[in-house]
This record gives C-alpha cells, structure tokens and sequence, in this order.
C-alpha cells in the first residue's frame, strides 16, 4: 500500500477529529492505534496513527513521533501531518515545538506551518491569536485546564517557547489574497529564517485558501480543520462511500473523565434529560476502593433500559482540590484507568454502542480494550465521527466514538446515539 498523506496524531481523539476531516474531503482512511508492526492490509489514500503523546515528557513524545514517522515513510507517504489539538494544548516544555522540531530534522525540511484553526467547531487565528468562540484562547476554559492550562492565546509567543525554530506568522490579509501570495510570503519568511510560520484563518474559506499553497510543503503542521483543504492536492473530491459503517446493535453507554467545560455541559444535559447517570469518586478511587465493580454492579440492571453514563467530569475546583490530595499526574492516571476498566466491563456486558469523552480517557480505553484500528464513519458533531472496531471483547465489533473534552454540543450524548438508530 501507498499511502498519499501518512499522519501523526498526538491523542485518540484527535486522530479520530483528523481522520473525520479527510474522509468528509474524500479520502479513504485507516486509523491505527498506534504504530502498526507491519504493512496494513486495507485500501486508503490516508493513515493516521494514533499516539498519546500529548502529555507525556517531551523525548517521549518525539521518540514516538519519530517511529510513526518511520513507519508511515516505509508505506511510502507521500506528505507529512502532524496533528494536534485546536487549542494548541502544551506547555513552555512542549509536546508541540519538540515533536515538530524533531519531524523536521528527520524529514530534512527547513520550513513549515503551524495552525490549529478549525472554523466549525469554532476555533478561529487571527494576527496570531486563538480564538475559542468568541473569546481568546487565554479566557476560555482551557485557561483552567488541568494538564495543560492555556494562559496565553498569542500562538507565535507559545510556540516560540517551545521550539528551536524562529516562529513567524502568515497573517489573514495574506491568507485571503491566496495561493500566489502565501507562496511569496513563505519565501520571504523562509529568507528571513523562519522555520515554523503560524497561520491565520477565521473561515473554511480561509482554509481552502491554505491548501493549494501547502502541496509541496513535505510536512504540515496544525488541528484538524487544514485537512479539509488536503485531499484537493492529491486531486480527490468529497464522497459519501468512505464514511459507511456496519449497522449498529447492542446495548449503549457513556463514559467520560473530561472535565472540560463542553463535557460538563453535556453531563448535565444528559441526566437534566432522565438519563441514568453515576458520578465516580477519585477520593474513593486513591483510597483502593472497588469503584469498578460498583460501577457496574449499578450499571448492569440498567442498560436493556437505554444508555447509562459513567462520569469523572468535575469543575476545576473540585479537580484541584483532588490534585492537592493526590498528586496531579496521579490524577489523571488513576481516573484513566478506572474508566478503562469501566469500559471494558460495560463491552463485555453487551454495550456496542460506546461514547467516550476525553482525549486521555479516549486513549486508556481504546487500549484497554484491544482495539488496533478504527474504521472512520459519518460525523455527529465537526471534529467527532462514529468509528467501528474489532475488540477481544466484542470480535464482531462495536461502535465507538471518542470526543475530545472540549468538543460537541450540550446535546452530544444523546445526539450520538440516536444517529445510530436512525
């Protein structure tokens, strides 16, 4: 298999929000997770390989970087994507500037772009700045982040912290004027010594913009939206047979151990709406209790009723107050993995309908059970397709979808599921 673009996605959910964007442009697309062992055995004009490596120490997240770049050059990928969060999630530590640095170096390339733009789920750049709606990135919830709290929305200021490359900026007046002119503005700015130039984009338009400008860039750099603009380099247009999924069955469930403002909307939505729901203690969980199988002890004489949800999402209070207590990377590992094993008890109880919310939870659970390769469906929400899997737990396959925290409507939860009887 020759594969036209190979990507690298930093977590599960973004691999997914990525993979979403290039079937919706028209290509076939195979999701691993993680760096396969061997050639795939599937058609596609695209692989995403799905790490979690967006928290990890930064010579972590390069060597996997690094071996995904391996891989996806020895299947003969014809341009490089590395994929990270549209709230440029990271650190002065990094995993963004490192990762970049060292895909750079590797491929042998001396320039390019960074945007994690993503218009329809409302993520816009403007002279620099990220934008979440309406507010800059630096008042939005992700300021109170939990891993990677976000105090400054000036993307050139944050990315420079973190790399070796001088940072520079393609501005939207560029941007708007066009292919022509964003060609000559990399020039310029590669003359000057940039290495790494953020973008501007408020619109899809924007976008599409970018795109043609970007095909001879060896590697790209940016969220999701920049996807859409792709697959036009590589002459493919939109279809709808990439996006057909087997037909659903059995019984449904949520997990979720987001605590990002969209997630904690989407829980109260939920139970405000009658849904059964059972909130998780990590003050319980540290103590060693049996918080697993409590769980589903409560949860099995639900499900022939409908969709249960089993939930760590908390405000930022409640989760600072258990990071005094525990440890903040204790926290969240913990939680991972009580959901992880939540999760997997729910597919061995016949749940083959599985919504997951969190890019970390994501990641656990799709390791916890089993899963290597994802077959990407219709979008629910921008950013957030239905996938289909083989598990150990389920070898005919479930459905599942893995949404990042900060994506998706109020209603999600329940939107989610209902497309699949629909």
């Amino acid at each position: 298999m020759t594969i036209l673009l190979g990507c690298i996605a930093d977590d599960f959910t973004g691999a997914t929000d990525l993979a979403n964007n290039l079937v919706r442009a028209g290509m076939r697309v195979v999701q691993t997770i993680g760096v396969p062992a061997g050639p795939l055995a599937a058609e596609a004009d695209a692989v995403v390989v799905a790490l979690k490596s967006r928290t990890v120490p930064a010579q972590e997240a390069v060597d996997q970087s690094l071996q995904a770049l391996r891989w996806l050059q020895s299947q003969g990928a014809q341009q490089i994507y590395f994929k990270y969060c549209s709230t440029f999630d990271s650190t002065p530590a990094g995993n963004i500037g490192p990762v970049a640095d060292a895909l750079m170096a590797a491929i042998g390339t001396p320039f390019t772009i960074a945007t994690p733009a993503f218009p329809d789920n409302q993520r816009t750049v403007f002279k620099g700045h990220l934008f979440v709606g309406d507010v800059l990135l630096s008042e939005s919830g992700m300021r109170d982040h939990p891993l990677t709290p976000m105090a400054d929305a000036n993307l050139v200021r944050v990315l420079q912290a973190q790399t070796r490359q001088r940072v520079g900026l393609i501005g939207h007046r560029t941007v708007t004027a066009g292919e022509a002119a964003i060609r000559a503005l990399i020039s310029e700015l590669q003359a000057e010594g940039v290495g790494i130039a953020i973008v501007d984009a408020v619109s899809n338009d924007d976008l599409l913009r970018l795109g043609p400008a970007l095909r001879d860039l060896p590697l790209v750099t940016g969220g999701s939206g920049v996807a859409l603009a792709l697959p036009a380099n590589f002459g493919l247009m939109p279809s709808p047979r990439s996006a057909t999924l087997p037909p659903a069955r059995g019984r449904q469930a949520i997990v979720s151990g987001s605590c990002s403002t969209a997630t904690n909307a989407q829980v109260a939505e939920f139970m405000a709406s009658g849904g059964a729901a059972l909130a998780l203690d990590p003050v319980r969980m540290a103590a060693g209790e049996d918080v697993v199988g409590e769980a589903l002890a409560w949860a099995r004489p639900l499900l022939a009723d409908g969709p249960v949800l089993v939930y760590a999402t908390a405000g930022p209070e409640a989760v600072q107050a258990i990071q005094a207590r525990v440890g903040v990377e204790e926290t969240g590992a913990m939680v991972e993995r009580t959901i992880a094993s939540i999760a997997c008890g729910l597919v061995a109880n016949g749940v083959h309908q599985l919504v997951v919310a969190g890019g970390e939870t994501s990641g656990a659970c799709v390791q916890a059970l089993g899963i290597s390769r994802l077959l990407i469906g219709p979008q629910i929400d921008p950013g957030v397709p239905w996938c289909h899997a083989a598990s150990p737990l389920a070898p005919d396959g479930l459905h599942v979808t893995l949404k990042s925290g900060n994506f998706g409507t109020p209603d999600f939860f329940r939107k989610a599921l209902r497309m699949l009887a629909a």
